[in-house]
């Protein structure tokens, strides 16, 4: 084959590519469009009508915001906490911070399983949450607690309420999701926060004290 031969054959490098890289050179730098634009579903053969998915999809995208706001707020306090109980609150936000991650996937998961969506990217969720956003700087303790629990709540009775319309709609699975996952979770880690927030003694029982010296009694030393 003669050198000119040679070269007409030879298929040229694309952009990035080693000319002597065969096969084995990665296909990177590649743009395209979307195959799916938010916002759209696909159809999937689950016995719900596009409405319903369409509806359900457009909740869980809601609890999805709130739910990575939530997570990330843990991790912010995980980071920052300060106090006489660091050691204690330090592990419990990121255990929270663990369970939340995973209602996260599950949520995301389902609207994908609907044909819909999910939110992914920080900016999209920062302009969808109706979480309060927190200052950057570290705050006590007792404003780091009541912050989560102000959030939970507001999860908790916006997932009830889509819960309730998913069921009304029929899609089961949903309404199982947001009652079974996110409201028993979200429920469990109101109580763990606000324990935190009784005040009461740490070393003496002032109420005892209080009546033994109301009867005459002295206190112990």
């Amino acid at each position: 084959m003669s050198t000119k031969t040679a070269q007409s054959t030879a298929r040229p490098a694309a952009a990035g590519q080693s000319k002597n890289a065969g096969q084995a050179q990665p296909l990177y730098q590649q743009h395209g469009k979307e195959i799916q634009p938010f916002g759209t579903l696909t159809r999937m053969p689950l016995g719900l009508d596009d409405k319903t998915c369409a509806a359900s999809v457009a909740a869980l995208n809601q609890v999805l915001a709130d739910t990575i706001t939530l997570r990330d707020m843990y991790k912010k306090h995980h980071w920052q906490v300060a106090g006489h109980t660091f050691y204690q609150l330090h592990l419990l936000f990121d255990k929270h911070y663990q369970e939340q991650s995973a209602l996260v996937d599950a949520i995301a998961e389902r609207i994908q399983m609907l044909g819909g969506i999910s939110l992914a990217m920080a900016h999209d969720v920062a302009e969808t949450t109706q979480v309060p956003r927190p200052p950057r700087g570290r705050e006590e303790v007792p404003v780091q607690i009541s912050r989560l629990l102000e959030a939970h709540e507001l999860i908790l009775k916006e997932t009830r309420r889509f819960a309730r319309e998913a069921a009304d709609a029929g899609d089961d699975g949903t309404n199982d999701l947001l009652v079974s996952e996110v409201v028993r979770t979200n429920e469990m880690q109101v109580w763990f926060l606000a324990e935190h927030l009784v005040d009461v003694p740490l070393v003496r029982d002032n109420t005892g004290q209080a009546r033994a010296d109301g009867d005459g009694g002295n206190a112990s030393a």
